[in-house]
């Protein structure tokens, strides 16, 4: 019977292991909240794959998280927080116009880098803070 919970523990970490590797997010604690905050850190990855060693947000985990708080009647308004070198210019456009067509509030806060495509996603949000 003790071995259950050990059991359990090895399968959680699995778990939370293939969400990062899958989607480059892990389950963490949720709080009930009417915005939703995107962040994009690193290079944008779009078609070409960086190496492993690079840090990238992938587009094509990005943009279902816009489409979802876009079609949630409970989400407000959308926070991205950026620092990004740039990347893939057709991933980051595709990224900066959906963000632009939002019929919701968005805002975005750029800490660190918002270089190359980094820049037309961060004036595509209706109000734009740069530190």
């Amino acid at each position: 019977m003790n071995e259950e919970p050990e059991v359990q523990e090895e399968t959680k970490k699995k778990n939370v292991m293939q969400a990062i590797q899958q989607l480059g997010q892990t389950n963490v604690p949720q709080l009930e909240s009417n915005i939703i905050c995107l962040p994009i850190i690193g290079q944008i990855e779009g078609h070409l794959v960086m190496p492993p060693q690079n840090k990238t947000t992938k587009y094509e985990h990005v943009i279902p998280q816009i489409v979802a708080a876009e079609q949630n009647p409970k989400i407000e308004g959308v926070v991205l927080i950026l620092n990004t070198v740039g990347g893939d210019v057709e991933a980051g456009l595709a990224i900066s116009e959906m963000i632009a067509t939002m019929s919701k509030p968005t805002v975005s806060i750029v800490l660190g880098g918002g270089h190359s495509i980094g820049a037309p996603i961060a004036v595509s949000a209706d109000v734009s803070f740069i530190a």
